[in-house]
């Protein structure tokens, strides 16, 4: 596992569909180390040099490649029977390249970023293929794969006269974000409605109905009395009927009027609590 970690790029498989990639990569790396000559013909590289790209080119070979040439020693040679044995892949990836960037469609992607990475894949083998594609091959294959219904916006981008595909990109990169931007904008409510307020805002009421409002309580408490005033009536803070005494303040003691029904409406005798009479 450390020497896979320890690579620069992917190793060279054994099927070597990864060959254009890995020699692509070989090179670039042997070029930034100062050993760039040591695969080129009739070099003049000293013994060290020689080495050292040998070294680097078999630990990006996979483990039962790299027994196959395990003999070699110069990085020219090794460089020449890899590319004798593989440089077949441009004829067998070529045609399908070719097929994909026919088929290849802007309207069947959803972004514009999609689409760009896998025309870039496609133009990326073809140029490792040999194929030389030109800015304004991949100008006009974007124009013409337009939706039909985006047909005068494709009319508008082509006015405009992109020097080079990056340009177009650019362009069309920019209006997906503001496009996005209006329809999060249109969506967010309808039309001609005002925003909702924020779950943090208080709605402002007149203090004086505040004060109504709470003070407006239903006349029939919990209270054995039945009939609960608002106010209070007396220092010790105790309501008048909260005891179970009626409504005439006369009945101080145990009258007759008290214990027959728990407040107006009596719950034993029909509801109705018999006056008590006193003999003379």
């Amino acid at each position: 596992m450390s020497k896979i970690a320890n690579r620069d790029y992917a190793a060279l498989n054994l099927s070597g569909d990864n060959y254009l990639q890995w020699a692509l990569d070989t090179r670039i790396s042997l070029k930034s180390k100062g050993l760039g000559d040591t695969i080129t013909e009739d070099n003049n590289e000293n013994e060290k040099n020689r080495y050292m790209a040998i070294s680097f080119m078999r630990h990006h070979l996979i483990e039962g490649l790299k027994d196959q040439y395990m003999t070699i020693e110069n990085p020219l040679d090794l460089w020449n029977a890899l590319k004798h044995r593989y440089d077949h892949q441009k004829m067998v990836l070529l045609p399908k390249v070719r097929h994909d960037l026919m088929h290849l469609r802007f309207l069947d992607y959803k972004s514009v970023d999609e689409y760009n990475s896998a025309l870039f894949k496609i133009v990326s083998i073809l140029r490792l293929c040999g194929e030389e594609v030109s800015d304004m091959m991949m100008l006009e294959k974007t124009y013409t794969t337009f939706n039909q219904s985006n047909s005068v916006l494709q009319e508008q981008y082509r006015t405009k006269g992109f020097a080079t595909y990056t340009d177009l990109i650019s362009c069309l990169l920019l209006a997906e974000a503001n496009n996005e931007l209006l329809m999060k904008n249109s969506g967010a409510r309808l039309a001609g409605t005002a925003p909702l307020p924020e779950a943090h805002e208080v709605e402002k009421k007149d203090p004086k109905e505040t004060y109504y409002a709470q003070d407006n309580r239903k006349p029939y408490g919990n209270s054995r009395g039945g009939y609960k005033r608002r106010g209070r009536n007396n220092q010790n803070g105790r309501d008048n009927y909260s005891t179970g005494r009626k409504g005439n303040h006369n009945n101080r003691g145990r009258g007759s009027n008290y214990g027959l029904g728990r407040g107006s409406y009596g719950r034993g005798l029909g509801g109705i609590s018999k006056p008590s009479y006193t003999s003379k």
